[in-house]
């Protein structure tokens, strides 16, 4: 059984539960997952991995969260040509600016943005958005 990495920064727990039900995907398509705080794994987690997902809420001025997030995206951002890699994040203002920049960051180091682009709520995730994350799990899971 091939085990999915979802990893994520979290500020208000929004993000955190797009992980969990993303997870609930990956199990519901038959495969392990492992969802892990961004602080607590090493990019290099990742690095022999083909499909993993990746969550971080808009922060500032449309960024990253710049402690854990943005220095992780950055080490993984060295291997990820030919990764097949889910984006999801919440944010509070803005116009997900930051989650076009992360996809359009990463195609640029040769990786597949799954589904075409990352999921994206304003504030606390909606049932509509939790069964996007599920969906975006089994998605990961067929991969």
């Amino acid at each position: 059984m091939s085990k999915i990495f979802i990893v994520y920064w979290s500020g208000t727990g929004n993000t955190e539960k797009m992980a969990k039900q993303i997870s609930e995907g990956v199990i519901q398509g038959g495969k392990e997952s492992e969802v892990a705080e961004v602080s607590g794994i090493k990019p290099e987690a990742l690095k022999e991995l083909s499909v993993f997902a990746l969550g971080c809420p808009s922060m500032g001025a449309e960024v990253l969260e710049e402690e854990f997030m943005e220095p992780f995206v950055a080490e993984v951002e060295k291997f990820a040509s030919g990764k097949k890699i889910g984006l999801f994040g919440s944010y509070g203002w803005g116009d997900c600016e930051w989650m076009r920049d992360w996809e359009e960051r990463l195609k640029n180091a040769g990786a597949e943005i799954v589904n075409g682009e990352g999921i994206t709520v304003l504030n606390e995730p909606d049932d509509e958005t939790l069964e996007k994350c599920i969906e975006l799990g089994k998605t990961l899971a067929a991969l």
